[in-house]
This record gives C-alpha cells, sequence and structure tokens, in this order.
C-alpha cells in the first residue's frame, strides 16, 4: 500500500469525496522513515470531544493502538503527526499554527471527524474560523461523526505500514 492510495482511501473508500492530489513530498519523505512507528501529537481545535472519546477508546486496553507502533506524545517536538479534530475557532487558530511549527519537518497533519473536514455542525457558526484545511495544508482526513476506534487505527495503520 503506498502513501498515496492511503490519502484517497484512508478509511473506507465510500467516505473519501475528492481527491486530494499528489501526497507532498514531506509526506512520502516520512512515510518512508517511520519504519513501523508513529508518534502522534492531538490537539482539539474546538471540538464537542466526541473525537476524544473514541481517540481514548483507540489507545485503550481494548483496541490498543499502540501495539501497531502508533503512539501519543505529550510534545509536539516529539511527534511526527498531529491529530486535529474539531473546527478550528477563532481562539484555536494561533495555538494551532504555533503547534504546527514546533512539529519538526517531516510532518503529517490528519483531520480526524467530520467537523475537522468541513466543520460539521458547527459550519457557520460565529466563532468558527473554518475547517483545519483553512488553516494547515492537511495529509489526511479521517471521516465520521465520530470516527469509530477501528477507522482511526486502520487510518495511522495506514500511515505506518508502507
Amino acid at each position: 500500500m503506498t502513501i498515496r492510495s492511503v490519502l484517497q482511501a484512508v478509511v473506507h473508500p465510500h467516505h473519501v469525496t475528492e481527491d486530494l492530489g499528489p501526497a507532498p513530498a514531506a509526506t512520502e519523505n516520512l512515510a518512508a522513515s517511520l519504519h513501523g512507528s508513529l508518534q502522534i501529537r492531538h490537539v482539539d481545535a474546538g471540538s464537542c470531544n466526541g473525537c476524544e472519546l473514541e481517540i481514548t477508546s483507540a489507545f485503550g486496553p481494548v483496541y490498543d493502538a499502540e501495539r501497531f507502533g502508533v503512539r501519543l506524545v505529550a510534545s509536539p517536538r516529539h511527534a511526527d503527526a498531529l491529530l486535529v479534530t474539531g473546527p478550528v475557532t477563532k481562539n484555536m487558530v494561533g495555538p494551532l499554527i504555533k503547534t504546527y511549527e514546533a512539529t519538526p519537518e517531516p510532518r503529517i497533519v490528519i483531520a480526524l471527524g467530520d467537523c475537522a473536514r468541513d466543520c460539521g455542525v458547527f459550519r457557520g457558526g460565529y466563532g468558527v474560523e473554518g475547517a483545519v484545511d483553512a488553516v494547515l495544508a492537511v495529509d489526511v482526513h479521517i471521516a465520521g461523526c465520530p470516527p469509530h476506534p477501528e477507522a482511526i487505527i486502520e487510518a495511522l495503520r495506514g500511515l505506518t505500514t508502507q
């Protein structure tokens, strides 16, 4: 499986609504250097916490995403990827950009959930800046409201098994 196919059909082919175009060179370089592990910094940019509950389940004892070499880290300086949930609120634009800049290159940006993809039910809200791709270039979208732990793990494993 190539990074290109993961980016186009990250969770289920019927969830992808548009061609994401060619994978950025930095993403290809990172995918080649991961060697089966992925360090992730999660950023809640304004979600309802539904996605956070599913992330907790994905990394909990039942699904145990860490057994696949995927790990949550506390600092963006230790991360290979940013996992962003929720629509980006006006107050989170600055912190999200600072977190992105603190993450070493090459890096992957993952938009988790429908709100991160297109603002979901928060679209048009007075405090919403926009979807994650309105602020950062997104490499991977994981669909769902919220996405199931299996879908999260499947997408993250797709990044580590190149």
